[in-house]
Order: C-alpha cells, then sequence, then structure tokens
C-alpha cells in the first residue's frame, strides 16, 4: 500500500495546488480522502496568503466518485450499513458545502473522468477548466444508485433538464456540452491544460485578494435570497468594500493611469 499522502499540496506564490493521490482508484472519494481533503481545505480557510485553490486528480482521472468497495463493506454492519452510509454523505455533504464557502476561489481543473461525487466535486467548484475529451456524468442510477446527493450542486450550476437526463438516463457529457450547459468555464487540448488553469488562477490571483474575499462570499449568499434582499445584502458588501484602503488605492491608481500599489492589509 502506498504511504504517499493522498491530496498533495504544492503552493506556486499565492497559488496552491491541491493533487488527489490515489490514481489506482482514480482518486474516489473514499473515507480516507474524504478526511484528507477535508484538512487541507480547513488549513487554507484559515489564510489569506494563499489567493486561489487550483484541484486536480494525479493518474488517469479527476475523480470517479464515491469508493463503492467501502461502500458495499459497509453492509455488513449490523443495521446494513445505513449509518456507515448516512455518515459517509454526511462528511461528504460537508466537504462539498466547505468548497464555496473558503475565502479563496476553487478551480477545478479536470481531465479524463469526473463521475458521480466526482462530478459532483466539479460542479462544487468555484470554476472550471477541462480538457477536451474529459467526460462528465451523474452515473449511479447505471448500478441502481440514483445520485441524489450530487443532483445538489449540479443543479444549481446546470440546466436543470439537462441534469435529470444525466440523472436518469447515465449519460456522459462531452466538455463541449458541459461547457454549454455550464458546468465549466474553459476547455484545453490535454497538453495545454496546466497553461490554461494557470492562466485563469493567474489572473485571479493578481486581483486586490480582500475584494475577491468579500466578492465571494456574497456570490453565494446573495443567491440565495429574494432580489431585495440580495440587493439590501451587496450594497451593504459594496460599502465594506469601498472602506478597504486597498480599495481607494486601486481606485485611485486608475484615474491616475498607474499600477496600484496594493498592501493587501484592511
Amino acid at each position: 500500500m502506498s504511504t504517499d499522502p493522498l491530496v498533495l499540496r504544492d503552493d506556486h506564490g499565492p497559488i496552491t495546488h491541491l493533487t488527489l493521490n490515489s490514481p489506482g482508484n482514480l482518486n474516489a472519494l473514499s473515507d480516507e480522502m474524504l478526511a484528507a481533503l477535508q484538512s487541507q481545505f480547513d488549513t487554507l480557510a484559515d489564510t489569506t496568503a494563499q489567493k486561489v485553490i487550483v484541484l486536480k486528480g494525479a493518474g488517469r482521472a479527476f475523480c470517479a466518485g464515491h469508493d463503492l468497495k467501502q461502500m458495499q463493506a459497509a453492509r455488513q454492519t449490523e443495521d446494513n450499513g445505513a449509518a456507515a452510509w448516512k455518515d459517509l454523505f454526511d462528511r461528504c455533504s460537508r466537504l462539498m458545502q466547505t468548497i464555496p464557502g473558503l475565502p479563496q476561489p476553487v478551480i477545478a481543473q479536470v481531465h479524463g473522468l469526473a463521475a458521480a461525487a466526482g462530478c459532483q466535486l466539479v460542479a462544487s467548484c468555484d470554476l472550471a477548466v477541462a480538457e477536451e475529451d474529459a467526460k462528465f456524468g451523474v452515473n449511479g442510477v447505471n448500478i441502481g444508485l440514483f445520485c441524489s446527493t450530487p443532483m445538489v450542486a449540479l443543479s444549481r450550476v446546470m440546466h436543470r433538464k439537462q441534469v435529470f437526463e444525466m440523472l436518469t438516463t447515465g449519460k456522459f457529457l462531452t466538455a463541449v456540452e458541459a461547457q454549454k450547459a455550464g458546468l465549466i468555464n474553459r476547455i484545453a487540448p490535454a497538453d495545454g491544460l496546466d497553461a490554461a488553469t494557470a492562466e485563469l488562477a493567474e489572473t485571479i490571483a493578481g486581483k486586490l485578494g480582500s475584494a475577491v474575499r468579500v466578492g465571494k462570499r456574497a456570490f453565494y449568499e446573495q443567491a440565495e435570497l429574494t432580489l431585495a434582499e440580495a440587493y439590501a445584502l451587496t450594497g451593504e458588501v459594496m460599502v465594506e468594500n469601498m472602506l478597504n484602503r486597498n480599495t481607494s488605492e486601486g481606485i485611485a491608481a486608475f484615474l491616475e493611469k498607474r499600477p496600484p500599489n496594493w498592501s493587501e492589509t484592511p
């Protein structure tokens, strides 16, 4: 059994790369993988030095979903697995909700396969860049398991009828179809995937970090509100943003036609 960490972290300045490192099972979200990824996210939630997170997979795929062998083994318990599965889906749901709650934008860099909970992971990220041959699906229905938890994330970022068709047929989307449906932002050739993701990450990392942090928080909060409530909230957020002295410097620099001199402290 490999002793390598299940999630590798590699910081490139303000950009953190997290790599799911279990290629033997296509980076399945096993109990151990969920714990390792949650730990990394919890650590990153407490830092402002890292401005962007890139999430990718080692080997042939991004992520094939839950570890079905572990799920099946849980049937050997007294309650036929009910408690273990409830715990599994609770922990997975916490992970998926952690991502939009992080202060940093999270970019999924997808190659190969993103299936079931792996597709849910892509949908839960703030942005996604995929290689042109990547495939996306919530295909649990093919084995008699409707992907109910993955549909939560997918139905919030994709066209609903497209999601329901995927859920009920097990059909996989191509990268082009996934982009049209709203699941991914950009498509790149396999040999250009790293560069395309880096370009997006570096562009975001070059912005005022405090503005992106407050903006990301407001982006998800306003989406759950009525129109009037959303405007009330975002008006307050704009005031908070304007009170930041770095924002004042950014506006002055724009008016004076010079690069801003940001200190990244409020």
